[in-house]
């Protein structure tokens, strides 16, 4: 391993002369199999290609034979690229003279990464134009999409590249094409401000079309503050009197919240019921009669307006009664600021607001969103923080939390009840298990001092035992309860793991304390391979008839994982049936032909 860091650290340093000097007289097979090995996930051709070390790279191809086609992962702007080939290195870090010398010893210019990302796209990423045209002039198709839908067009675009997108444009790359959520290239315009390209795509028939969420560029151009997209656009005659206005309601709101201009939020919003006035386009009354929202109403007129100017509280409550009017309660933006300005009441002490906020927030997404969505996660995972802080801060008193805490469990379990199955075990369905865990644990210490949970509670936790859930690896709840592991989820702490209480509860509603995972692991096996220090949790476990000597896959029993963890046994004498002692004679002594069938399976486990 020491040699092959050396050939590794060669070639990410350039250092051609020490490179040839390891290499040179060694078998090819030799070198073959150091040049596929990767350190970091990185192979040495990769590397060199990622530093620009041209002179490696050609040694390493033309002397070495490396594969060119070998993929690997590196590191761009701190995001780690999974499963990219030499060739998207080079384009994406720009060195043109590698990109050359491997398309001309027969890279695949259409090669992918992992999340399909080509290394035309790569370049377009960048900016360099001159990598972008060159591949294009080898056969480079610069309609392949990554795996989101996002073209190269797309990705000059949101990242201003006007060149790269003119240059595009004019080999007749299609300028409506729609990614996975719907949006266009004229959408990443409108999000990052660049009106040239915006024109651009224009005057090429880009048309003005709705994305996922029902957006058009205009209001894309309006969520994200982009003040000269707006007034651009708003200027067509494709754009209606009602998208206009709401263009600039939208926009108000953005001042205020995000870049916290009330005097400009306050502007725009007159502008937008004087442009009402103008066209006869009055504003429908809109009480919202939603909790959240203290039946606030969204205002009619001026001279509302400058009432609602004195009120910094009452301009931000307008700000969200006008997304969710324009976006609708599901849309990323409006959940996040409702979840923000929850977030500011909580900070405040007012935590029954910041709660109904955050409840109408959920039952939207719950509501609109696909199981397991990244942002109902989040809301949940915001929940479990707060009541956790709640809990370590003793300021439940002030705010009965016991059902909101339920409904939230619920919530949880609502999650992993609807998840797809192929989804079942994956990192989303794995962490939402988490989630749903941790909010089990808040609840058990929220009902601890009374010294039984409610009947409702007890039904709560047994649903999530009757559902089987398996996380990552095949882990269910009693093994993730016992594993350190599972304390870590999200930015902020919320219960320790191993949990105690938990495990108890689990126990008691009658979880199976012999289930296997993917690697055929006990909850005694974690428990002993994760916290070689809790002994208490140990006997917990026996205590309520874990058997012993259950072997793994790798044909261990949990007390020697636990002595080569920690050195430290455990007294089994109390555990062990003489049922369990039989079964270990007739194992070491008899044929397995002679084992009667249905004992067969009892007997290997020992």
């Amino acid at each position: 391993m020491e040699f092959k860091n050396v050939v590794f650290n060669a070639a990410r340093d350039g250092k051609l002369s020490k490179l040839k000097f390891f290499l040179e007289h060694r078998p090819s097979t030799e070198v073959h199999e150091l040049l596929r090995t990767r350190i970091q996930g990185a192979t040495p051709l990769l590397v060199a290609c990622r530093n620009g070390h041209f002179q490696v790279a050609e040694y390493l191809i033309t002397k070495c034979k490396a594969d060119i086609e070998l993929t690997g992962s590196v590191n761009f702007d701190g995001e780690m690229i999974e499963d990219a080939p030499p060739l998207w290195v080079a384009a994406a870090a720009g060195h043109e003279d590698i990109v050359k010398l491997l398309v001309e010893h027969g890279a695949n210019v259409n090669s992918t990464t992992r999340t399909n990302s080509t290394p035309l796209r790569a370049a377009c990423f960048d900016g360099h134009l001159r990598i972008v045209m060159y591949l294009v002039d080898h056969k480079a198709d610069v309609e392949i999409a990554n795996r989101h839908g996002h073209t190269c067009l797309m990705i000059a675009c949101f990242k201003g590249h006007y060149e790269i997108a003119a240059y595009l444009i004019s080999l007749k790359a299609d300028v409506n094409r729609k990614s996975g959520k719907g949006n266009t290239a004229l959408h990443d315009c409108a999000e990052s401000g660049s009106l040239d390209i915006l024109r651009l795509l224009l005057n090429n028939g880009a048309k003005m079309d709705v994305d996922a969420y029902g957006m058009t560029p205009l209001l894309a151009a309006s969520v994200t503050g982009h003040a000269h997209i707006v007034e651009y656009l708003i200027t067509l005659s494709s754009v209606s009197n009602r998208e206009r206005i709401e263009a600039l309601e939208l926009l108000g709101a953005t001042y205020l919240d995000k870049k916290r201009d009330f005097m400009e939020a306050a502007r725009l919003w007159g502008r937008a019921l004087d442009e009402r006035e103008r066209v006869g386009l009055l504003k429908c009354p809109h009480r919202s009669l939603i909790l959240a929202f203290e039946n606030s109403e969204e205002i009619q007129t001026r001279s509302d307006l400058e009432r609602t100017m004195a009120d910094p509280d009452a301009m931000r409550m307008q700000a969200l009664l006008v997304r969710e009017r324009i976006l609708g309660p599901a849309h990323p933006d409006t959940a996040y600021w409702i979840r923000y300005r929850g977030a500011v009441y909580a900070d405040a002490g007012d935590i029954r607001r910041c709660i109904n906020l955050w409840m109408y927030a959920l039952e939207m997404q719950q509501l609109m969103l696909e199981p397991l969505s990244v942002m109902t996660q989040s809301s949940l995972l915001s929940f479990a923080e707060l009541f956790a802080y709640m809990l370590n801060k003793g300021i439940t008193g002030t705010c009965d939390i016991g059902g909101d805490m339920l409904g939230i469990f619920r919530s949880c379990l609502k999650e992993l009840e609807n998840a797809p199955k192929e989804e079942h075990g994956k990192m989303a369905y794995h962490k939402m298990l988490l989630i749903t865990l941790h909010m089990a644990c808040l609840l058990v210490e929220y009902f601890r001092p009374r010294k039984s949970a409610p009947r409702a509670v007890l039904a709560s936790l047994y649903k999530l035992l009757k559902m089987n859930a398996k996380g990552r690896d095949g882990n269910g709840s009693l093994h993730l309860a016992v594993s350190r592991e599972s304390s870590t989820i999200g930015r902020y702490p919320i219960c320790s793991f191993p949990n105690r209480s938990l495990v108890y509860h689990l126990l008691d509603l009658g979880t199976d304390v012999d289930a296997r995972n993917d690697a055929g692991d006990t909850p005694l096996h974690v428990a002993a391979r994760n916290n070689p220090s809790h002994a208490e949790l140990l006997h917990i476990l026996l205590k309520r008839g874990a058997h012993p000597d259950i072997r793994n896959s790798q044909g261990k029993t949990f007390s020697q994982i636990l002595w080569e963890q920690s050195k430290e046994t455990v007294n089994l004498v109390p555990f062990v049936s003489l049922q369990c002692l039989a079964a270990r004679v007739v194992k070491d002594r008899c044929r397995p032909a002679c084992i009667p069938p249905h004992l067969v399976d009892f007997v290997n486990q020992h």
